[in-house]
């Protein structure tokens, strides 16, 4: 059981379904926009996602998934919706198999395959401007939070301590601290991107560092105010060392353990 009782979601078909209706609000505030496009955004990219995951579950003679069905959400709700079909292809495909898929697949990589993609798209078509978080983007996002941490998928350390690192360099780099603006630029990458499983650190320690280092680099990566991108960059470089920082925290706990005992 998960907190207040909740069942725990059942395997990574399980997370990929609870995280899936934690992103529908957020879907549904941007898409009202324009209904159309983000659809066919969205299609473009669940079909691409789900493309390649068939593929490598064919060669590796696996039952095919539908864990692209979330990386399909954020990349839909975090791209500009003049960006180009080809484009959501390619960025999508290359995020879903480098980020995901040449490690074995979901659970068994350390990387979200829809930062990935993101990240590739900023770097890859630069012409391409990410849409600036939005105060309803935040508030959508807020009872998606609710439920991913009552149901045990994201850590309060990793948000406690990203929020207050962030806030920590932004007044170290003498930029102003609206607290409404910083949660209006983290909320939507912090729970989606920074806290997501796949990439967040595993121990409790190094939920606590891990936060700590993806909120710094968001803050560094600020220049004039928490863009969309600072934070796609600051989960990335974040996920790659969270391997790293859970390894030498149960490093540190053994090496206490021994002392402990040879004391």
């Amino acid at each position: 059981m998960t907190r207040f009782g909740l069942p725990r979601p059942h395997g990574v078909a399980g997370v990929t379904l609870a995280q899936a209706a934690a992103l529908v609000l957020p879907f549904l505030f941007v898409a009202a926009n324009d209904p159309g496009r983000y659809t066919v955004l969205f299609g473009v990219a669940l079909v691409a996602s789900l493309v390649w995951e068939w593929v490598f579950a064919r060669l590796r003679k696996r039952p095919p998934s539908f864990h692209g069905l979330t990386t399909a959400l954020v990349v839909a709700i975090v791209a500009p919706p003049e960006i180009a079909v080809w484009q959501v292809v390619v960025t999508v495909s290359l995020g879903v198999i480098f980020g995901e898929l040449v490690f074995g697949g979901r659970g068994f990589g350390f990387l979200s395959p829809a930062t990935v993609a993101l990240a590739l798209l900023i770097i890859s078509f630069p012409e391409l401007s990410l849409p600036a978080p939005t105060r309803e983007l935040a508030l959508a996002t807020l009872p998606a939070a609710v439920l991913l941490w009552a149901l045990g998928l994201i850590s309060e350390r990793v948000i406690l301590s990203a929020v207050a690192a962030t806030f920590a360099v932004l007044v170290a780099s003498g930029q102003g601290i609206e607290p409404v603006t910083i949660a209006t630029g983290l909320a939507f990458g912090l729970i989606f991107l920074i806290c997501d499983p796949t990439m967040a650190a595993a121990t409790n320690a190094g939920r606590w560092i891990y936060g700590a280092l993806a909120g710094s680099l968001v803050g560094l990566f600020s220049v004039s105010g928490i863009t969309t991108e600072a934070v796609i960059f600051a989960a990335l470089m974040a996920g790659i060392f969270a391997p790293l920082v859970d390894h030498l925290v149960v490093l540190a706990h053994a090496y206490l353990r021994a002392r402990r005992r040879n004391a």
